[in-house]
């Protein structure tokens, strides 16, 4: 065997390959070395069986990318850009709303200057001045005004005599009631 082979024969293994002296160093120890024992020769061929177990196992518990992490992945950053996105909506209505409070404040501003101009803009005064000499009306004398008392109007409801009964006759009566009060 040569030593290129027995270099990948020592990764197989699991155990780095040894420099180039140190191979023709075990080499001229296993040629000088006396005949090994059929047990020695068992025990190197178990180890050498333990060693490919060993990588076979490192190889199947090699950590590997599972479909449900993947799928979980993507529907937590799903969710993180719903967030994002519900946060600049939040941004935007609760900036909106400032606008729209400014404007509402300005507005009732407007609302009671327009009120106050409205008020002085009609002057008592002025009103009974026109009225007197424009128009040649004069204030009432006290036998010109009369009162009028009037009482409220009185209500009736007529209730049938004992012939319904049970939910008719209560339907009614609930009927009548909202008429009364109409």
């Amino acid at each position: 065997m040569s030593s290129e082979a027995r270099a990948i024969n020592y990764y197989n293994y699991g155990t780095p390959a040894p420099t180039i002296q140190a191979m023709v160093e075990a080499e001229t120890r296993r040629m000088h070395a006396p005949e090994q024992e059929p047990s020695v020769a068992k025990e190197r061929v178990r180890q050498h069986e333990r060693a490919k177990a060993k990588a076979a196992a490192a190889e199947k518990s090699a950590p590997g990318i599972s479909a449900f992490a993947v799928l979980g992945t993507l529907f937590v950053a799903v969710l993180m850009v719903f967030v994002v996105l519900a946060q600049i909506n939040f941004n935007e209505t609760a900036a909106e709303t400032v606008r729209l409070s400014i404007h509402l404040a300005e507005l009732a501003e407007k609302h009671r200057a327009l009120e106050l101009s409205f008020e002085s803009a009609v002057d008592i005064k002025e009103v009974e001045r026109f009225a007197r000499d424009e128009l040649g009306m004069s204030r009432p004398d006290a036998g010109q005004i009369i009162v009028i008392s009037s009482t409220p109007r009185d209500n009736a409801v007529m209730i049938n005599s004992g012939d319904e009964r049970g939910i008719q006759g209560f339907g009614n009566f609930l009927r009548s009631l909202t008429d009364y009060f109409r």
